[in-house]
C-alpha cells in the first residue's frame, strides 16, 4: 500500500490546530520567530502527543510583525543564533513533554529564500545538524535545502503542497499573485492524490512536472484549513493511500 505522510504548520496563532491534529500525521509548531510562545509550543506538543502526532520545528526569520513574509530579513551569524534559539526552545520543551523533534522545517520567506540561497540553506541545515537527536530537514525537492542537508549529513524529507500553486519549474506560485492558494477543495484533493500517487502536479500554466514528495503540506492559516485537511486525508486513503509519519523515513 502506498503511504504519505500529510503535515501541517501549527502554534501559529491562526488555525483550528485541535480539529487538525486529530487528521494530521505530523505538525511543524511555531517557535517563536514568526509566531508562538512558551505556552503555545507547551500546548501543541501536547495535543500532538495526545494524538500520536509527529513533532517537528518551524523556525523562521524573527519577524513576528510581518509573519515571517518579508524575503531577505535577517542572514549570517545573527539568523544562525536566532534559529538555533527557536529551535531549542521547542526541543526542550517537547523533551520535558516527552517527546523529540522529528524534523525541523523553515517558514514563509524563510523556506522560500532557501529553496535557492545556498548561504540560508546551509545555515538552516547547520541548526538542524546541531540540535539534540539530530532531526531530519523538511523541504522541497531538489533545491538548495536538499543541497545543505547532503553536505550536513542529514536526512531530508521532500515535502509538496496540495493547496498551493506550482510555476511551471516547481517552485511554488507567490503568495503575492492570484491564485497563489487553492481555495477550491476539488482542486487541493486532486492535486493531492496526484502527488501522492504519480508525483505530478499542474503547473498554473497547464504544464505538468514531477515533484517528488514524502509528506504533503496543508497551511493552517488557509480559511477552511481543517475542512481542506479532512477532505484530502479522506481522498487519498478512499484511493489506498495510507498516512502515517514514518512515511517520509
Amino acid at each position: 500500500m502506498a503511504s504519505i505522510d500529510l503535515n501541517a504548520d501549527l502554534g501559529e496563532g491562526c488555525g483550528d490546530d485541535e480539529v487538525l491534529l486529530t487528521i494530521v500525521s505530523s505538525c511543524n509548531v511555531a517557535c517563536g520567530g514568526h509566531a508562538g510562545d512558551t505556552a503555545s509550543m507547551a500546548s501543541t506538543v501536547s495535543m500532538a502527543i495526545a494524538n500520536g502526532v509527529a513533532v517537528g520545528a518551524h523556525p523562521a526569520y524573527p519577524d513576528r510583525e510581518g509573519f515571517g513574509r518579508e524575503s531577505n530579513f535577517m542572514r549570517g551569524d545573527d539568523l544562525y543564533e536566532s534559529l538555533t534559539n527557536q529551535v531549542t526552545d521547542l526541543a526542550d520543551i517537547a523533551a520535558n513533554l516527552g517527546a523529540k523533534l522529528i524534523h525541523v522545517k523553515p517558514h514563509g520567506a524563510l523556506y522560500n529564500d532557501a529553496v535557492r540561497d545556498a548561504e540560508l540553506a546551509d545555515i538552516i541545515a547547520r541548526v538542524t545538524a546541531e540540535t539534540p537527536g539530530t532531526p531530519a530537514l523538511m523541504g522541497m525537492a531538489g533545491t538548495e535545502l536538499e543541497h545543505a542537508a547532503a553536505r550536513h549529513g542529514l536526512q531530508f524529507i521532500a515535502e509538496a503542497f496540495v493547496d498551493r500553486a506550482y510555476e511551471p519549474d516547481g517552485t511554488l506560485v507567490s503568495r503575492k499573485e492570484p491564485g497563489a492558494v487553492h481555495e477550491d477543495l476539488n482542486v487541493a484533493t486532486t492535486q493531492a492524490v496526484r502527488l501522492a500517487t504519480d508525483g505530478q502536479v499542474t503547473t498554473r500554466n497547464g504544464d505538468e512536472v514531477t515533484v517528488r514528495a514524502d509528506t504533503l503540506c496543508i497551511h493552517s492559516d488557509t480559511p477552511g484549513a481543517a475542512e481542506k485537511a479532512r477532505a484530502v486525508r479522506d481522498v487519498l486513503e478512499s484511493q489506498g493511500v495510507e498516512i502515517r509519519a514514518d512515511a517520509m523515513r
